[in-house]
């Protein structure tokens, strides 16, 4: 290809003229292709400087690469000139009232049960006690056989209790926190004061007042010369901290087989008599599993439903509400504040 110089100054001046008269960046991409990159008619001006003479090749090389100077700093020039323009508009257009309020989200927050749960593990705490939690899936003996049930109890049927497959494997979803216990016992010297919330499993349906997912907090206490009134005051105290101080208590007898003497525990509320859980003082043979002289320590435990508890303290009539997750209902206990 033979090179002219006024060629050169002609596609120079072409090229100039388009970079000046580009309105706007996309426009200026287009005429970056066409007169800056490698395909413009100065780029190919350059490419045929190899078939030109040295005296020529060296002429020309010059008033190319002049040329290609001039036109790459009146496009970095413009493309600086439209860029500023476009963030001026943006800035006109995209504004933001920085007087205006920011937009609140609601702020996260913990589940009822949770909140209830915390509460009673602080009460204990400022009582001494420890809290303890174990697994949910449990051996069958830490779950029924150090607790003193025996095999033909019903709890032990899977109608009650959620077993394992295999079931030669002896594991279960535990049914109490009760477990929890007999590892604070075999892992601890007494005196033991231990507190054991969690989550335990049964075979229920979900209804009103029963869930298959449900959560307790045990308590046990193994010292020397532990006796019922210790119990009945613990209750007492608990109770009181629960529901309010004008609530009164009582105890009556009933049957466990990891304690001896057992008694249920309800409180007077709103006027009327709410079961509450199971207490009594720890029967020895449950000690003695745990590997406890008897001859010189006594206990007692005792457990409660965390839903039984909140929903008779808030008035809560479905346990539906407790467990689905609808937010409506937590924001009730702070969930979701502002």
């Amino acid at each position: 290809m033979a090179i002219d110089q006024n060629q050169v100054l002609a596609a120079e001046k072409l090229a100039l003229e388009a970079i000046k008269n580009c309105p706007d960046l996309d426009s200026l991409k287009q005429v970056k292709i066409e007169h800056v990159g490698d395909k413009s008619q100065l780029a190919k001006f350059n490419q045929s400087l190899g078939k030109l003479e040295p005296t020529e090749r060296a002429e020309f090389g010059k008033i190319i690469g002049a040329a290609k100077a001039n036109v790459s700093k009146s496009f970095d020039l413009k493309l600086a000139q439209l860029e500023e323009e476009r963030d001026n508009q943006v800035l006109v257009t995209e504004k933001v009232d920085i007087t205006l309020p920011g937009n609140k989200f609601p702020k996260g927050g913990l589940h009822p049960l949770t909140l209830l749960t915390n509460e009673i593990c602080d009460f204990f705490i400022g009582l001494g006690y420890n809290v303890s939690e174990g697994p949910e899936l449990e051996s069958e003996w830490l779950n029924f056989d150090a607790l003193n049930i025996p095999v033909d109890h019903p709890a032990r049927t899977m109608q009650d209790t959620f077993f394992i497959e295999p079931r030669d494997s002896n594991l279960v979803l535990r049914t109490h926190t009760s477990p929890v216990q007999i590892r604070s016992m075999l892992e601890n010297e007494p005196p033991i004061y231990v507190i054991c919330p969690g989550r335990t499993y049964r075979a229920d349906e979900l209804d009103a007042t029963h869930t298959p997912v449900f959560s307790q907090v045990e308590g046990l206490v193994v010292d020397k010369g532990i006796t019922l009134a210790d119990l009945r005051g613990t209750l007492d105290l608990f109770a009181r901290t629960m529901f309010g101080p004008d609530v009164k208590t009582r105890l009556r007898p009933s049957y466990f087989p990891f304690t001896e003497p057992s008694a249920e525990v309800d409180f007077y509320f709103n006027g009327r008599w709410v079961e509450w859980g199971g207490c009594g003082m720890v029967n020895p043979k449950v000690l003695q599993a745990a590997g406890i002289d008897t001859n010189i320590y006594t206990g007692f435990a005792f457990g409660m439903g965390l839903e039984r508890t909140l929903m008779v303290r808030h008035g809560i009539t479905d346990m539906h509400d407790i467990v689905e997750g609808d937010i409506r209902f937590s924001k009730q206990f702070g969930l979701g504040g502002i």
